[in-house]
């Protein structure tokens, strides 16, 4: 029997990876509604370690059920968005804290120090490329590096749990994420220089110094995730108080523009007043 609920286990961890991995990239955006039959063919497996991962996703907050539609991707309000920073301030702070009373070795070092110079180095293409921001592909690379950064100070400090809740919190403002703008080179240059302030102090040994300069980064992060939430928000309302498709409004321009040509024509053939018979 042991054997058989390793299998099990193993499948289901298999779908939940998939699950996970397909919100994390935005190939399931908030909102999106979730199929175990097509899950299932996905990944190769039954519906049953698919009905088990979405259960667990369920509990830890990432999908929630919903009557009429099944199960969907969480959709994040403007409270859950505060929420999460202020969870995140509060762990990650105090990690750091406890990080750079640690004194990384010098292989941690070597791995933050590469993931700082990834960001700075993007902000340099950025500008030598012309254009104004990260495209999909590129804002998908900064947010895998600035992830690996954050997760990389916690394993410095060495408290699985703190690691994994973040981890968690990580993953459910990330759902969002899909919604912004990519960066510009001066956000790239902010983050980057917030990250070296951090290192500098992690390596130094001045805890007070990195607790607060990572506080103020995380919530110069959640402001800019709420002005981009409430951009969102407008855009989202707008829609569905003006829910015509673009076709519909080309439409319209049409046929008012046709109006227009007929009365002008009819105008030309109308006599004057002083019109003889």
């Amino acid at each position: 029997m042991r054997p058989s609920r390793t299998r099990d286990g193993s499948l289901r961890q298999k779908a939940y990876q998939h699950i996970q991995e397909r919100i994390l990239t935005g190939r399931l955006p908030a909102g999106a509604a979730l199929s175990e039959v097509a899950l299932a063919r996905q990944i190769g497996v039954s519906r049953t370690p698919v009905r088990e991962a979405i259960g667990q996703l369920v509990a830890e907050g990432f999908l929630e059920q919903i009557p009429g539609r099944g199960v969907v991707v969480i959709e994040p309000a403007r409270e859950d968005i505060i929420e999460l920073y202020e969870l995140r301030e509060a762990l990650e702070v105090y990690a750091v804290g406890k990080a750079a009373g640690r004194r990384p070795q010098a292989a941690e070092m070597d791995m933050l120090h590469a993931a700082c110079e990834e960001i700075r180095a993007m902000a340099e293409a950025l500008r030598s490329s012309g254009r104004q921001r990260l495209d999909e592909t590129e804002m998908q690379r900064f947010l895998a590096t600035d992830l690996k950064f954050h997760m990389l100070l916690l394993r410095v400090a060495g408290n699985r749990r703190i690691t994994k809740v973040v981890a968690d919190t990580r993953l459910l403002t990330r759902i969002f994420s899909y919604r912004r703008e990519g960066h510009d080179a001066p956000q790239l240059d902010r983050i980057y220089q917030y990250h070296r302030d951090v290192l500098d102090a992690v390596q130094a040994g001045q805890a007070a110094r990195a607790m607060e300069r990572l506080g103020e980064h995380i919530r110069v992060s959640m402001q800019e995730r709420l002005e981009a939430y409430d951009r969102w928000d407008r855009e989202h309302e707008l829609n569905r108080i003006l829910p015509l498709p673009t076709s519909a409004l080309a439409t319209m321009e049409d046929q008012a523009a046709a109006a227009a040509a007929v009365r002008k024509r009819a105008g030309r053939r109308e006599p004057g007043p002083h019109a003889t018979r």
